[in-house]
């Protein structure tokens, strides 16, 4: 029996791959199953897309259906269903979009991260201040308390890169996301050095593409594979600057992803980072016409 993730959204992955084998063992199509089920076919193909849950009643339905009636079988199943309910930052929803949010669910969850970005600094690296002036780049009309409550989901999320158990975190930036003033230049010294601080924790590794490099794969875009112990192998997400994100479990994608990212990895050599974060600092002092940082104003 396959180890369940935890994780909400994880959890429904699973649960969805579960059933798709099961249905596949019993020999049913899903029209025949959702004739014997009374539903609609649509129903049971957004199940199997894992895209809607499915109460505890309607599984132990579906389940004698497949013809499990095993008890212990049929608790994994329902633990799946239950656990897949149980969705984190709750109190943020309304605030942040179906796709951010599982993406903190599935980050949590995995073994490991692999995030390649090529203009700005990751979410997960982020200082508060270049957090802030993203968001209010992005959403220039965003209220104060509606700007504190996103800073916050953000500052969070960060705590996992010091939790118990986390994943191992993999990082490849191109050297553009180092030289763009995101909030103004006092702010970029602090996301710089930290940076540096961040490279230093065992189990991230952070990386930095150098422009001599040229063109490569990686400017197409943004992305993160999440790698996971058990059946679920990989998910590709795809940020999206503007429109709704996109995740992928398709393993053609995620193979091809895989070998970009490794691909990446080998434009970047890791003993590179201080000295390429050190000519990004070196351009913010030859910038500012001799104004100390403390005292240059931050960009909104």
């Amino acid at each position: 029996m396959i180890v369940a993730i935890p994780g909400a959204v994880v959890q429904r992955q699973q649960l969805r791959t579960e059933l798709k084998k099961a249905r596949t063992k019993s020999r049913l199509t899903q029209l025949q199953v959702a004739e014997r089920m009374d539903w609609s076919p649509s129903k049971l193909i957004r199940i199997e897309a894992g895209q809607v849950g499915i109460s505890t009643n309607d599984l132990r339905a579906l389940l004698r259906e497949y013809g499990i009636t095993d008890a212990e079988q049929t608790e994994y199943f329902l633990g799946l269903a239950r656990a897949s309910r149980r969705m984190p930052y709750r109190e943020y929803r309304g605030l942040l979009s179906k796709p951010y949010m599982d993406l903190l669910s599935y980050e949590s969850s995995a073994s490991i991260v692999r995030t390649f970005e090529p203009l700005l600094i990751p979410g997960l690296l982020q200082t508060e201040e270049y957090s802030r002036a993203l968001s209010r780049a992005f959403s220039p009309g965003i209220s104060g308390d509606r700007l504190d409550r996103l800073i916050e989901v953000r500052q969070q999320r960060q705590e996992l890169l010091e939790s118990e158990g986390r994943p191992e975190f993999f990082f490849v930036l191109d050297e553009a996301a180092l030289h763009r003033w995101i909030g103004g230049p006092r702010v970029m010294n602090e996301q710089l050095n930290r940076l540096k601080e961040i490279a230093a924790r065992p189990g991230i590794t952070i990386q930095v593409v150098p422009f001599q490099v040229g063109a490569h794969a990686g400017l197409l875009g943004p992305f993160v594979l999440l790698e996971f112990d058990g059946d679920i192998d990989h998910i590709l997400y795809q940020e999206k600057y503007a429109g709704e994100s996109v995740f992928s479990d398709d393993t053609a994608a995620t193979a091809e992803y895989l070998e970009r990212f490794w691909d990446l990895e080998q434009l970047a050599p890791p003993a590179d980072l201080p000295s390429s974060i050190d000519r990004a600092l070196d351009g913010l002092e030859e910038r500012v016409d001799g104004t100390p940082l403390e005292e240059v104003d931050v960009v909104t």
